[in-house]
């Protein structure tokens, strides 16, 4: 059925033919189009649950929501890792509030029938994201000249940072992208590699 609805969704968001004979048949013997109606009403709830419905016209519906490693646009791919920062961030947010006392119960009356306030637990370990400002990115450049130059200013004036942060300063950047560039800056000798993956100027 999931093959069938991935199919689907391929057809819809590319240049693929049409379904073939095995897919056209369980689609309409297993109502795919039910299910991925289904599915898609449940991702836009969610996504306009957290207050993210910017997002929803360009990842609900699209090909590899049911299905990973599926061909997907650059566009897509990029949204959908602002999407898992915009998550991570989130959880940082909550696990600070929850550290301070502040729980957000979801059902109060079953998980603190009694009311009790919730005790402040000092500060916990956080997840180091990097930058989450969007309104400080650049660009992320056009040429490969410009891509080494720029993550290597971006690695000094961080000092030091894993791929993933220094990609999270770019608008559009990947870590997948940088890695490459970053390793490249340290076989030449101006970077240097830490431990846990990390770079330094």
């Amino acid at each position: 059925m999931y093959n069938a609805l991935e199919a689907l969704r391929l057809a819809e968001n590319t240049d693929a033919s049409e379904l073939s004979e095995k897919d056209r048949a369980v689609y309409q013997s297993a109502n795919i189009a039910i299910l991925k109606q289904h599915h898609d009403t449940l991702d836009e709830i969610a996504f306009t649950a957290y207050g993210w419905s910017d997002l929803l016209q360009a990842l609900i519906g699209k090909q590899g929501a049911t299905k990973p490693h599926q061909p997907k646009l650059q566009e897509q791919k990029d949204l959908e890792d602002e999407l898992m920062y915009r998550l991570v961030a989130l959880n940082k947010e909550r696990a600070e509030e929850e550290a301070r006392g502040h729980v957000r119960w979801l059902r109060p009356d079953y998980q603190n029938p009694a009311g009790h306030a919730a005790q402040a637990k000092g500060i916990q370990s956080t997840m180091d994201i990097g930058p989450t400002e969007s309104t400080a990115k650049t660009p992320w450049p056009k040429t490969l000249p410009e891509q080494i130059a720029a993550v290597r200013v971006t690695l000094s004036d961080l000092g030091t940072a894993t791929p993933e942060q220094v990609a999270r300063t770019f608008q559009r950047g990947r870590a997948g992208s940088v890695q490459p560039l970053l390793e490249s800056l340290a076989a030449l000798g101006q970077a240097r590699t830490l431990d846990g993956g990390r770079f330094a100027a």
